[in-house]
């Protein structure tokens, strides 16, 4: 079976156009619904499936995004890469608004924890690289010939919001070497890592933080201003990149729980393995 691409969107990107032969999915899931309805459809020949992480219409604040309802349902309905769109602050001079960081690191400095397992079923996945490289250099090479701007590298710091830093938090993280801020995209790389899933973001940046003074405060008018040309240059970007993706999960990160798995197979709680069904089908 082919393997699906999911494209989880961020602030301003609510839709995909050029969407074909486009089907909705209402899916049910362990840990409650996902965010909205899953968009399919046909897109450079290939088949992908759409969720708006704040749901359409921004109805859902960071902290209560259901990130393991979003992350099982995609991996259900056969998604294998997933690339997301998040909307970002830059902490770094070099990262002007409207431009594009595809980070490779990220820190934590979340209150939250985000994984599929316990209930009796202990893994360990490893996240020292946590974004699929191959993947990530097809949206650099895509965006580059398509003439936008995009930082390859760097450390994205997940805070939990809503409300934005204190120029104090901004100041110690750009002190501290990090380069982009943003409020989500942390938990939905993790638990792409536990389910198998090969994973990049697109950083979009909307606004300097608030750690240059010289700039005023960041305000949401001000945000949402650069996000609706952000959106056109997401999408111009994910149109040339979803035929270059692999028809098939052979990544590494598609054998990640060959080693993160601890508890024995025999130990494994029915109710637990049966709700983790879509990510450890391969081992029941």
């Amino acid at each position: 079976m082919s393997a699906h691409i999911g494209i989880i969107g961020g602030s301003g990107l609510y839709q995909i156009d050029g969407l074909t032969n486009i089907t909705e999915h209402n899916v049910d899931t362990p840990f409650g619904p996902p965010s909205d309805t899953i968009f399919s459809g046909e897109l450079g020949g290939r088949r992908i499936f759409f969720l708006p992480r704040h749901a359409r219409g921004h109805r859902i604040l960071p902290h209560e995004l259901p990130h393991r309802a979003n992350i099982w349902a995609l991996r259900s309905l056969g998604v294998r890469f997933i690339i997301c769109v998040t909307a970002v602050g830059s902490l770094q001079q070099q990262y002007e608004p409207r431009h594009i960081v595809l980070p490779s690191q990220f820190f934590d400095r979340t209150s939250q924890i985000h994984t599929f397992f316990g209930a009796g079923i202990v893994a360990h996945a490893s996240f020292a690289e946590p974004i699929c490289e191959p993947l990530h250099h097809l949206l650099y090479e895509a965006g580059t010939a398509a003439g936008y701007t995009l930082h390859k590298g760097g450390t994205y710091v997940n805070m939990d919001g809503p409300q934005f830093s204190t120029r104090a938090e901004s100041e110690t993280n750009r002190k501290l070497g990090f380069d982009v801020i943003g409020m989500t995209n942390l938990a939905e790389v993790k638990l792409c890592r536990e389910a198998e899933i090969a994973v990049a973001t697109m950083a979009m940046i909307t606004d300097y933080d608030c750690w240059k003074v010289e700039e005023e405060p960041v305000t949401a008018d001000a945000v949402i201003a650069h996000l609706m040309a952000n959106a056109a240059a997401a999408k111009a970007i994910l149109a040339q990149v979803v035929p270059r993706i692999p028809a098939e999960a052979n990544w590494p990160e598609h054998r990640a729980l060959d080693s993160a798995l601890v508890t024995d197979r025999a130990l494994w709680p029915a109710q637990t393995a049966e709700n983790l069904r879509p990510i450890l089908a391969r081992f029941l």
